[in-house]
Formats: C-alpha cells, structure tokens, sequence
C-alpha cells in the first residue's frame, strides 16, 4: 500500500487557530502587541537582548547589511551553497558577493577557505547555519576579529541549534531567522532579527518601519513620527506574530520531535552504505531544520558527479512516485546563472558546494512524524535504490 509522507509538515493546532482569531476580532491586524509579545519570547528563547519581527528572513538579512552600512565597492563572503536569497541581499545593497566554498562534512563555510577570500573591501561575513547545524564561528571569528569584520550570521535554518550552549545568531553581531513553514515554527512567512547591540537594534527597528523615530508618541498618537533614516516597509503583522506566540509555546515540544526523528534516521540507515548521514561535531546541538543525506554509491569527485547527479534524480523520482517527497538539501548559488553571467563564476570551482548542489538528499522530517511514517520512507528508500 503506498503511503503518502510530504518532506515536512507545520505542527499547528488548535492553539494557533484561537491566537488567530484575537487579532481578528479586536481590529489590531498589524504590528503590535502580538508582535511585540513574540519578540520578547523569541529573544528569551534565544538568549538575545532585542528581538526584531520581520516579514522574512530575506528582510532581516537585508536590514542587517544596511545597519552595517555594506555598500558600492564593498564585498560580503557568502558560503557557496547556501539559499540564493543569502547572495541576494549582498547584491540588493550593491555590494559584491564572495563565495566561499563549503565542507561537505557540514555543509557550512569551509573555514580553511576564508582566508583567501578576505581583503581589504570586505565589509562583513554572512555564516550559514545550514540545515540546523551551526557553523564553525570560533574558527569563523579567529580570522575576522583581528580585522574588525562583522558577522551578520543567517540562522534562517538555525532554530534550537547551540554552540557550547550558546544559540546560534546571538554571537555574531546580529542574526537573522526565517518562520518559513518548513523551518522548525512557523509564521507562515517571517522572520527575525535578533541583537546584543542596542544602538545596532535601535537601527534596526527604524529602518524596519520606514526609517521611522518611533511608531508613534503615546501622548500625542495623532501626530506622525520624524523619519531620520530612509526605510523600508519590513514589519510583520500582529496575525502572523499571534500564529508565532502560539508556536513558541509548544517550541520545545517540536525540537525535540525533530531531534527524535532524526536519530531514528541515523539508527534506521547506519547499515545503508550508499547514504551519508549528517553528523553533528561535539560542542554543537543540532537544530534539524532538515535531514541531509549525502548520495555516494561513489567517492565524489568533479569527474563523476554529473553521472551521480543522474542516479540521484532517478532515485528521487522513484521515491515521489512511492508517495515519499524529497528535496535536493538546496542549491549552490555559483551554480545559478545570475552569478555565472554577473562574475564569471565556474561552479566547479566550488567543489564542496557543487556536490551539496547535486548530491544531497533531503528526507521527510517533521515533529509529528509517526513511525510508520518513517519506516515506510526507509523502506523505500532501500527499495528505490535497490531497483
């Protein structure tokens, strides 16, 4: 009997539907209460002295490299494989993106790889938590700290993952976090900002509202503020921050789930010899934003990985045919042609990267995931390829 398992599913219930209907009902749909209820839970739940709503991540990203003052003529190291919308912001404030590749252990910036891609124009380093597992930012910072170059970590994926007990996107100079249904809770689409610089949040929160002085002088809330920043229109709504309050009341519960179901992977395919699963080096709690697999019935190399891309696509459309949904982990942005025809970049220069691009091989993973559920996905698996 087939199955039908999706690659992950928001864990929302009746809580989320009563914290919707508040807004509804009382008229305050934008920002405010709720919203600032949900930052004040999401910078306690991270360890974050000025938690900052945004209506993504994307957003966050952005309003953090504009707080920096990133620029024309300034560079901004990215990692290789990484969402494109990483790459992106660095391009919306007219700076140059500089990839760096990444190390197919982790996925995260290859630290071994920085070095050479610093220089004088470098205005900031954007590490990615990629799929929940924290970037190496002691060795990140050991090279950026003696030249004063910021880190604006993108913990789009980062929800629930530590460094020695320290959460992700509170020990750079600011982090950004995406509330994109896949990732661990969800707003529908949001994000947020998070800060231990006050002026850097005082910053923030203007240009998030238009450049605004203030949202509006509780003794006189008819007049309109003074706009001493040119700003955006980043501001999530009080709808969305009531679906967030919900989903931080329950955020334990759900990380835990994902971390439950991802040791069930890791015991469910020790023996699949062809599948490299994730690890998880010692000091790190990982998030499990995903579970990232490696397809390597072969070593991979520059000269097989267009033929072991071919069997993994094969693999995958046999598995979506057996009712199990999968994902490639996500793309390598040197591998896309906005950045090939921009700079010239040559995807096989990205080793590390291009395989994350090609190879990998994400799995159904959510909290509410049953046993069924994953066995019938293992199980399909080792028929999938087996055939």
């Amino acid at each position: 009997m087939t199955m039908r398992v999706p690659i992950a599913k928001p864990l929302l219930d009746e809580a989320e539907r009563l914290a919707v209907l508040e807004p509804l009902m009382d008229g305050w749909v934008v920002q405010g209460p709720r919203v600032k209820a949900f930052e004040a839970l999401f910078g306690d739940f991270v360890g974050a002295r000025h938690a900052i709503a945004t209506s993504s991540c994307t957003t966050a990203l952005h309003l953090g490299l504009h707080a920096l003052g990133v620029g024309p003529g300034d560079e901004v190291v990215v990692p290789a494989l990484t969402w494109v919308a990483t790459a992106n912001m660095v391009e919306v404030c007219g700076a140059r993106p500089v990839f760096c590749d990444v190390d197919p252990r982790t996925w995260n910036l290859d630290v071994k790889k920085l070095e050479a891609c610093l220089s004088a124009r470098t205005r900031a380093v954007i590490p990615v938590h990629l799929f929940g597992l924290a970037a190496d930012l002691a060795a990140i910072e050991a090279l950026t700290g003696p030249r004063n170059i910021p880190l604006l970590e993108d913990a789009a994926c980062g929800f629930g993952a530590r460094i020695s007990g320290r959460h992700v996107g509170t020990l750079g100079a600011m982090g950004c976090f995406s509330f994109h249904p896949r990732k661990a809770i969800t707003t529908g689409e949001g994000g947020m900002l998070v800060t231990n610089d006050d002026a850097l949040a005082e910053l923030c929160r203007s240009l998030r509202d238009h450049g605004a002085l203030r949202s509006r002088d509780a003794d006189a809330p008819f007049l309109l503020p003074d706009f001493p920043h040119v700003g955006f229109n980043y501001r999530l709504t009080d709808i969305q921050a009531a679906v967030g309050v919900a989903q931080m009341g329950k955020a334990q519960t759900i990380l835990a789930g994902r971390a439950h179901r991802a040791a069930r992977y890791h015991d469910s395919l020790s023996g699949v010899s062809w599948l490299r699963r994730p690890e998880t080096p010692d000091g790190l709690t990982h998030g499990w934003q995903s579970y990232v697999c490696l397809f390597a019935p072969e070593e991979p190399a520059i000269s097989n990985c267009t033929a072991l891309n071919a069997r993994r696509n094969n693999l995958m459309a046999d598995l979506e045919a057996r009712g199990v949904t999968t994902r490639q982990g996500t793309h390598a942005v040197t591998t896309l042609t906005v950045f090939q025809k921009k700079y010239g970049v040559v995807a096989n220069d990205y080793p590390g990267a291009l395989f994350g691009d090609r190879l990998t091989l994400a799995l159904p993973l959510y909290p509410q995931m049953t046993d069924e559920e994953q066995d019938y996905v293992v199980s399909q698996l080792q028929a999938a390829f087996g055939g």
